[in-house]
């Protein structure tokens, strides 16, 4: 309401900038940008038309300065005639740099009677100048041995547009091209154009030159010197540098004197007292050798190698110019590899309240994690759970209180290369990949029977590019083990597709994941797409398939499966796919979107997927108008009485998500839900995945949110409400909007980060 007071700080006989609109007649070229040269841009506004940060601002004290209405909101933006002139020549620039240098920009304001103003501007692009030839003109004789045959990586092509920003971004490609090579001292300043425009009509003839090299150790061009090529001489590693000389790179050669130095080769390492660090470590994290020339691209390589061992607080890499050259000529440099240590040793405990559907608990977390266990790199980190909840079951006067304990361990150990025996592979060019072990045990003590999971793991992650990430799993091993199970609860389950989830079984999975995001902790606009592969029990089946072994009916079981450890394995095909995509509207709102499906197949050795590896849906992290896994399968309707333990074998899910900021580290969120999971086996009605039908047991909910971002983590209640609940009668499966808040059709929700 208070954003209806627009004009409360907007000064007499001025106006407040409401709306500027731009009109551009040539389709090609991306409005979008063109609002970043407005040197004024209108309010902030929520949902396209609420300036909810200017009504913050208007709600202060005219007789207060600095009031906190004032810092969290928006002032008003003020008409101002001059800075619509200075865009209009923003506009003309930006024109020009794009090849439309006979582009028109026109503008009009319009000035109405609430003291509102607003700018429209009209770009007429007219006929743009166009690449009729482009030549290359090296100079120099290095680097002309580089550029000889066609460039296939070149971002200027004939007929293309006359863009100057194209023009630098092939010059900066170029230049890291030299770097990349061996030209250490390159710069910017040896590569520039020349354009003719008079031998055709909107024609341009465009050649790139690059000058010869620089004399002495000035910028300026000697006509007669060509650029060196740079090889190393020797690498320094200082790995307890304090960070004050890190950060300034005193003492670089000095430590060589006043310290204990190691050499292997060219590698010198160069420590206080003990050699925290193991050489092989520094030297595999150190990419500068694996060429023999010098090259920026693994100069960054070698940083974000360093900082991936988390195991520095700074690292610093400097080069230093000797006098020396080798038995070929070149020129040499020596690296000196700086590193400021972090803590090594962490600990960490955490107690939390549980609350499942009514079921109180608690639960704690003890951890400990070494970050060079070995001296080597190796992460260890080591976890204990345990955790108790009160659970009621039945109704009436026969309802009991049980207690529910679980308890359990899990330690995992990473390794910084890759480790496989007998297999050397340089398969893993971008980056070292990660080598990890990992184990775990978990006790659970539930008023209807008594498990244990243990699992143990073997693989490996890496990156193979900048966006690229991808995981192994090679042995992924699951054992459960079922005890005291309660006869009142089996006859619950007997005709359930879960009986079989609460026998003894086995998984021996292989596992791979593929990651792609552009995501970054900057809060910018990303792109990310995952999918993961999972198999299992085809190498056992084929084993006891051809041993000719007996299949065996477990107790509780079925069907007669092949067993290992007088334990029924499971053979299964399960797959998914997410995607995501974020938009930023400047620094106050976001709109991200994410879809999801997967499928898991029982075949061979089983007739159903185990419980742990199904899909669910609901949650926190799903269709919030549901608590985590009391939606479908399909338009299955669950007893009221029963267990809210759903799962399924297919899933689709899409959701959107409006962001917004309110006031400092608050904000807000609109958001829809929409989807379900289905089985492929099941003897429940309407819990199968028909391709004809599934499209009306899609789950539809909404709802809003806000969050609160301590910029290490963000705490996040939404309350969503229920649309289309395909659990009702078909033709009643929409809820009208007065029936939103009525039990059953709200959910409140609170968790941890965004949902997506």
């Amino acid at each position: 309401m208070a954003g209806c007071q627009t004009n409360k700080y907007v000064p007499d006989n001025e106006y407040l900038l409401s709306k500027v609109k731009i009109d551009l007649d040539q389709k090609d070229l991306d409005k979008t940008i063109l609002k970043s040269y407005m040197k004024q841009k209108p309010n902030t506004r929520i949902l396209g038309f609420w300036k909810f940060h200017l009504g913050l601002y208007n709600l202060s004290s005219q007789k207060r300065e600095n009031n906190w209405l004032k810092r969290i909101g928006e002032a008003p933006v003020i008409y101002d005639p001059f800075l619509t002139q200075k865009t209009k020549l923003e506009f003309e620039r930006f024109m020009h740099n794009k090849g439309y240098y006979n582009a028109e920009v026109k503008d009009s304001t319009v000035l109405k009677k609430n003291r509102s103003a607003e700018v429209h501007y009209y770009i007429t692009a007219h006929q743009p100048y166009t690449i009729r030839l482009y030549q290359t003109d090296v100079k120099d004789d290095s680097m002309r041995a580089l550029m000889k045959g066609p460039d296939k990586e070149s971002l200027i092509k004939p007929n293309s547009l006359f863009d100057s920003d194209l023009l630098g971004s092939e010059s900066q490609r170029l230049l890291r091209k030299f770097q990349n090579e061996g030209f250490y001292k390159s710069t910017k300043n040896i590569l520039y154009f020349e354009a003719d425009t008079a031998k055709s009509d909107h024609g341009v003839d465009l050649k790139l030159i690059v000058e010869r090299g620089h004399l002495g150790d000035t910028t300026d061009i000697d006509p007669k010197n060509n650029h060196e090529r740079y090889t190393f001489r020797n690498f320094y590693y200082q790995n307890e540098r304090d960070l004050q000389s890190a950060l300034f790179a005193e003492g670089a050669v000095e430590d060589t004197v006043r310290n204990d130095t190691l050499r292997l080769g060219h590698h010198y390492f160069i420590y206080k007292k003990n050699k925290r660090l193991r050489t092989d470590l520094l030297i595999n994290a150190n990419h500068l050798d694996d060429k023999k020339f010098y090259s920026a691209a693994l100069v960054e390589r070698t940083y974000n190698e360093f900082f991936a061992l988390r195991l520095f607080k700074l690292v610093n890499i400097r080069f230093v110019e000797t006098a020396q050259k080798d038995s070929l000529g070149y020129p040499m440099l020596d690296c000196y590899i700086q590193l400021t240590p972090g803590m090594p040793q962490s600990y960490s405990a955490s107690i939390e309240g549980t609350n499942s559907l009514g079921n109180i608990g608690v639960a704690g977390n003890l951890g400990y994690q070494h970050k060079n266990l070995f001296r080597g790199g190796e992460i260890f980190d080591l976890q204990f759970l345990a955790a108790t909840q009160r659970q009621s079951y039945g109704v009436g006067d026969s309802a009991t209180t049980f207690n529910s304990v679980e308890t359990g361990v899990d330690a995992r150990i990473t390794i910084p290369k890759f480790i496989a025996p007998f297999l050397r592979t340089k398969f893993f060019e971008y980056s070292t990949p990660q080598t990890f072990f990992n184990i775990s045990y978990n006790y659970q003590q539930r008023p209807d029977y008594t498990r244990t999971i243990a699992r143990s793991a073997f693989g490996y992650q890496w990156k193979s590019s900048e966006y690229v990430t991808k995981r192994i799993n090679l042995v992924d091993i699951n054992l459960v083990k079922m005890f005291a199970l309660d006869s009142a609860f089996l006859s619950r389950i007997e005709n359930l597709y879960i009986k079989s989830s609460y026998i003894d079984h086995s998984i021996t999975a292989f596992n791979y994941s593929y990651t792609y995001s552009t995501q970054t902790q900057k809060k910018s606009g990303y792109l990310m797409l995952k999918y993961n592969i999972e198999t299992a029990g085809n190498m056992l089946y084929l084993i006891n398939k051809s041993l000719a072994n007996s299949k065996n009916l477990s107790e509780g079981g079925t069907i007669k499966q092949y067993q290992i450890l007088n334990t029924p394995f499971a053979q299964y095909l399960k797959f998914d796919l997410e995607f995501r995509k974020a938009w930023m509207d400047g620094y106050y709102n976001s709109l991200v979107v994410r879809a999801f499906g997967g499928g898991a197949f029982a075949y061979g050795n089983s007739d159903q997927i185990p419980f742990e590896r199904k899909f669910f849906s609901g949650g926190a992290n799903g269709i919030r108008a549901w608590p985590i896994r009391t939606l479908g399968p399909g338009s299955y309707q669950q007893n009221p009485n029963e267990f809210p333990n759903q799962s399924g074998d297919v899933k689709l899910e899409a959701n959107a998500e409006y962001r917004f900021k309110l006031a400092g580290p608050l904000e807000g969120a609109l958001f829809a839900d929409m989807g379900n999971i289905w089985s492929i086996k099941d003897n429940r009605p309407g819990t199968e995945f028909d391709f004809g039908s599934f499209y009306k047991e899609i789950a539809v909910g909404s709802g809003l949110g806000v969050r609160y971002d301590f910029s290490y983590v963000i705490l996040r209640l939404d309350l969503a409400f229920k649309m289309h609940d395909p659990s009702r009668i078909e033709g009643q499966r929409w809820i009208a909007p007065n029936d939103y808040l009525r039990k059953g059709n709200v959910n409140f929700v609170f968790g941890i980060g965004y949902p997506f």
